[in-house]
């Protein structure tokens, strides 16, 4: 059982990737009754951090983000750059990759240019006007239900538009990394999109700067083992090498 700031962190964690929630849902997903989660929703307004409505809430500003096309999360840039510069090592012209959403995998999009025949299929919006001007770039996007926050695409739709897909290159985002729980997510609804990326790809690298190691979020996609290789920023603790080490995880520190 959450302890109450815990679940209201986790509450928070997931308005801020779908932009909004409601109390019956939010009930059910931490079993507790609606009036503990509507007492947690009028503690998170208190805080600023979103504003309720019937039945729920909604995040605080989402709009003025999604007309600016900005991400909510801009932490640690200048580590998720260094992993972006790592994973473009990687890409080669005639690569079929995938972007899943994500601040790090939009800092790979930022880099990509000059390849010769790359296909890029991503759910993530913000990336698709990134690469859309590139001419040399076949630039394919998902459909699926937008989440306003996190400027992607998400769903049923958006995995079944993998059917069928077969990529060289999966570079996957997540909130959290463990051993206990593997790769975690704050919302449901992108787990389904991010099987069916894994199940399209010749090679699965997850892109995660260290402040995320030991991170859980609320929902998990599952072990470590679904990845290939993990990259990462070089400021990851000697523990954390040694303990990805010791349970055969392939890391690339950039």
């Amino acid at each position: 059982m959450l302890l109450p700031q815990q679940r209201r962190e986790k509450i928070l964690d997931l308005i801020r990737e779908d932009g909004h929630a409601k109390v019956l849902q939010l009930s059910r997903i931490f079993k507790v009754t609606e009036v503990t989660i509507r007492q947690d929703l009028e503690k998170l307004e208190k805080e600023g951090f979103i504003e309720r409505e019937h039945g729920g809430a909604y995040l605080k500003n989402i709009g003025l983000n999604v007309k600016n096309i900005v991400l909510q999360n801009q932490e640690h840039l200048a580590e998720k750059a260094a992993i972006a510069h790592k994973a473009l090592e990687l890409i080669h012209d005639g690569d079929t990759i995938i972007l899943d959403s994500g601040s790090t995998t939009t800092e790979i999009a930022k880099l990509i240019t000059g390849f010769k025949n790359l296909t890029v299929i991503t759910n993530s919006l913000n990336i698709a006007l990134t690469l859309g001007v590139d001419t040399e770039i076949n630039l394919v996007v998902t459909g699926g239900e937008f989440k306003a926050p996190t400027l992607s695409l998400t769903g049923q739709k958006a995995a079944d538009f993998f059917e069928g897909i077969h990529v060289d290159k999966l570079f996957l985002a997540t909130a959290g990394i463990t051993l206990k729980s593997g790769l975690t997510y704050p919302s449901i609804s992108d787990l389904v999109v991010k099987r069916a990326m894994i199940e399209s790809a010749n090679e699965v690298y997850l892109v995660a700067d260290s402040s995320k190691i030991g991170e859980s979020s609320f929902a998990s996609l599952g072990a470590l083992s679904l990845i290939d290789f993990l990259i990462t920023d070089s400021k990851i603790t000697k523990e954390n090498i040694e303990l990805f080490k010791n349970n055969d995880i392939l890391m690339i520190i950039a």
